[in-house]
This record gives C-alpha cells, structure tokens and sequence, in this order.
C-alpha cells in the first residue's frame, strides 16, 4: 500500500519564499524608479507664484473689475481694465493660451485706450477653450486676470 506524502510544509515553505521574493523584487522596482518631486529652484518658484496670488488679490481688491469677454457678433475679445488705471499708464501683456494645442498661443501687447479698454481680433483664432490672462502694471503696482472664453466657429 502506498503511503501518501503530506504537501503542506511543502506549500508553506513556497509559499514564504514566493513572498519574500515578491517583497524583494517591489522594493528592488521602488528604489529604481526616479522620485524627483521637486525641482532644484523650487524656492524661486514658490516666490514666483506667491507674487502671482499677490497680484491676483490686489486684482480682485481694486475699485471696478477688470474683465474679459467675447463678442461673437463682432468675432472679437474685449479686455477692459479698470476706468482709474487706464488714466495713468498702463504697461503689460495678454497672452492667449489654448489648452489643447500650444501651437496655437500666442501673446499681445496690452495698449488700452483712454477707456481701459482694448479689442482682439479673434476672427482667425481656432474655435473652442481660450484662457486669456492678462498681466499689467499701473503705478509700480502688479495686475493679473485670468479668465476663459469660448470662441464661437464663424457665422455662416
């Protein structure tokens, strides 16, 4: 009569050797992947940013708002600056950025009129997602908008 052979120790011995040589092989893969989080001038783009939020706030805290607007009937993007800024002078830049093809940015030098404001022919621009920001300085002080428009295909 054949005796039967017991597997278990077998099974557990496999078993913790199938482990460990699965813990080994994830930290030997952890330790070789690059972990750079950071860049090496984090610093100075954490004060860069924070001058931005501070423009932001200052944009946000003045008199009247600055805005940004599309005008299909006339294919064109109205930026309108503050009335009391545009009294002094203004010096700046709009940048049209298009989130799903960067081929297609481009950026204008901001010249209001006596009114603060000024027009975009967007007649030749791609239809769709547009973020306009706009970044001036009046008076030694910074300025920045950020706001979207969504251009409309030509009328037929």
């Amino acid at each position: 009569m054949p005796t039967s052979r017991n597997l278990w120790p077998l099974g557990i011995i496999v078993t913790f050797v199938l482990f460990f040589a699965g813990t080994v092989g994830l930290i030997v893969m952890a330790f070789s992947q690059k972990a750079d989080l950071v860049s090496a001038d984090y610093y100075e783009q954490e004060l860069k940013f924070q001058g931005r939020i501070d423009r932001v706030e200052r944009t946000r805290s003045a008199a009247t708002q600055a805005s940004v607007a599309y005008d299909a009937a006339r294919q064109c993007i109205t930026v309108s600056l503050p009335v009391e800024q545009a009294r002094h002078e203004v010096s700046g830049r709009i940048e049209l950025y298009r989130p799903s093809a960067a081929g297609l940015d481009r950026s204008v030098k901001l010249e209001p009129d006596a009114n603060g404001v000024q027009r975009l022919d967007a007649a030749g621009m791609a239809p769709g997602l547009w973020k306009v920001r706009v970044s001036w300085t009046v008076e030694h002080q910074d300025y920045f908008l950020d706001q979207k428009v969504v251009v409309g295909s030509k009328a037929s």
